[in-house]
């Protein structure tokens, strides 16, 4: 049986401009390698249409804040080695895959891990599943930097890494994290708290 440390992971989410479908504002990539999360990466890039209002006021980022940024052709090499790992984690994972396979054809997803549908299984009493009633239920932004707030790419995928880590850790074993615990059926998850 595999311990779930024993793969590498990257962490990604992706902050977009609001259109339909959406383009890419931000990326932030953490990788978890041996079980501890690492230094994060992030780009800001200049979509090829505007950020929409209702975007700018959940995220913050303005089209004036991007107007010198580069766009993602000119750092696809950086995000493709940042996302150089077996497996990928991400909260609500299928909205972020989506965007990156849209801005990078051809790119080969690798193994997915949702924190969103892992949350569900294991911590299945919670009231919420969002991304911040979790990381407040589990104060996962304790001592992260005052200058990194939610809705942003890289303190979202900071507090996603600790809530993987915290998730893996519990499950133990790569197949019960893939659903699949030895023994057991795949909806017998153990418990966290």
């Amino acid at each position: 049986m595999a311990d779930w440390t024993d793969l590498s992971y990257v962490v990604v989410d992706v902050e977009g401009n609001g259109q339909q479908p959406p383009d890419l504002v931000e990326l932030a990539a953490v990788p978890i390698v041996g079980g501890v999360v690492g230094e994060p990466t992030s780009w800001l890039v200049r979509p090829d249409q505007p950020i929409t209002p209702m975007a700018r006021r959940i995220h913050g980022i303005s089209n004036g804040a991007i107007a010198e940024a580069p766009v993602f052709k000119d750092v696809i090499v950086e995000v493709l080695h940042a996302l150089s790992h077996p497996a990928l984690i991400a909260h609500n994972a299928h909205v972020d895959v989506k965007v990156l396979q849209r801005k990078m054809t051809g790119w080969e997803c690798p193994e997915v891990f949702d924190t969103l549908k892992l949350a569900r299984r294991f911590v299945p009493d919670q009231m919420s599943f969002r991304l911040g009633s979790l990381t407040e239920a589990f104060q996962l932004a304790e001592g992260l930097s005052h200058d990194l707030r939610p809705h942003r790419a890289t303190y979202d995928a900071l507090v996603t890494a600790r809530l993987f880590v915290r998730l893996a850790t519990a499950a133990g074993s790569l197949e019960e994290l893939r659903g699949a615990p030895p023994g057991g059926r795949a909806d017998e998850a153990p418990s966290l708290f």
